[in-house]
């Protein structure tokens, strides 16, 4: 069964299903779609919730040895695995086909997917899991389309604002449905339910402090190592949480990904470009970080990202602030000089 991601708060209401996949690049979608699940199964009594990330040390072994397991505290459990890369490789293949297959008992599974390529939709084990799951595709909304998209969510935290406003909060955001998101929080904690001023709205929306990670981001497309450590100590300072963090940094790795690949493919780099919505003065700064990193490089960024992201929500030992600085200021310094400002 598909559904989309709006109509899946309905969906739960009935009850979890055993398997759902959640397929798409786009975070905002993604972290909703998990955290609604999660809640979900919260309510409905379940106690135990296991993440497995599929990397390159993964071993498939793991899932069949989880399958094969009772819970000692939980009668019901959450299973939630992750493939970055959107490749399971031969084994993997056979072990989701098997969780298609057959449900594992007294557990909802949750696979959690990138955007796939024509050989990923088309291989068996895709096929396997669309079969029987719950589906969601988790898509980009279209720049024609965030001004009604933000109107939506304005009207949910009970505000509104006229459509020249709408259009300059989609500008802002530049189609990044996280930072959208996150302005939106931001005028719902500054305003009372209502009309918002555009005043109200331009000025809370341009007061931004010192640092941000969407300009740790750029810093580190840009291969600018000064300004990648000035920005990473600007953000500890002002206390913010490594997870405000990753997101954005995520929503710069992603795109950049699939561009590699459709360069690695032989496909026109500027079409590339404009399907993974990096426009304007963007694509030079896009092109330039592609042909300082790898696809191997990037890829790796991804997962490092997945693995910093448990860190912080203490399912890994370790610093996650350490472990951020470290990928970036390892990014951003890949073929570049250091500058001085």
């Amino acid at each position: 069964m598909r559904l989309q991601p709006q109509q899946l708060l309905k969906h739960l209401e009935g009850g979890l299903q055993p398997l759902y996949v959640l397929v798409g690049d786009e975070p905002l979608a993604q972290g909703e779609s998990l955290d609604a699940i999660r809640a979900a199964a919260h309510k409905q009594g379940f106690e135990e919730r296991t993440s497995l990330i599929v990397e390159r040390s993964f071993k498939w072994e793991s899932l069949k040895e989880y399958s094969q397991s009772l819970s000692l505290f939980a009668s019901q459990r959450l299973l939630e695995i992750s493939i970055p890369s959107g490749k399971p490789g031969t084994e993997g293949s056979k072990a989701l086909q098997a969780v298609a297959d057959k449900a594992i008992p007294d557990t909802t599974v949750v696979v959690i997917l990138p955007t796939l390529d024509r050989d990923g939709k088309n291989s068996a084990w895709f096929s396997a899991l669309e079969s029987t799951a719950v589906t969601l595709t988790l898509q980009e909304v279209e720049a024609n389309q965030l001004p009604q998209w933000i109107a939506k969510r304005l009207a949910q935290q009970g505000q509104q604002t006229d459509d020249e406003t709408l259009e300059f909060l989609a500008h802002q955001v530049e189609g990044n449905l996280l930072a959208a998101h996150q302005e939106i929080q931001k005028l719902g904690l500054l305003f009372p339910e209502g009309e918002l001023s555009a005043q109200s709205v331009h000025e809370a929306v341009l007061n931004v402090s010192r640092y941000d990670a969407f300009q740790l981001g750029e810093a580190v497309l840009a291969g600018d190592v000064d300004r990648t450590v000035r920005i990473l100590q600007g953000l500890q300072e002002e206390g913010a949480q490594p997870v405000a963090v990753m997101n954005p940094l995520l929503w710069v790795i992603r795109p950049l990904v699939r561009v590699k690949q459709a360069e690695a493919r032989g496909e026109n780099v500027a079409n590339a470009m404009q399907q993974a919505r990096i426009y304007g003065d963007r694509q030079t700064l896009v092109r330039r970080a592609l042909t300082r990193l790898s696809l191997r490089q990037l890829q790796a960024a991804q997962l490092k990202l997945a693995e910093i992201d448990k860190t912080a929500k203490g399912l890994l030992r370790g610093n996650a602030w350490l472990e951020i600085s470290r990928l970036c200021f390892g990014l951003a310094k890949v073929g570049a000089q250091k500058r001085s400002h």
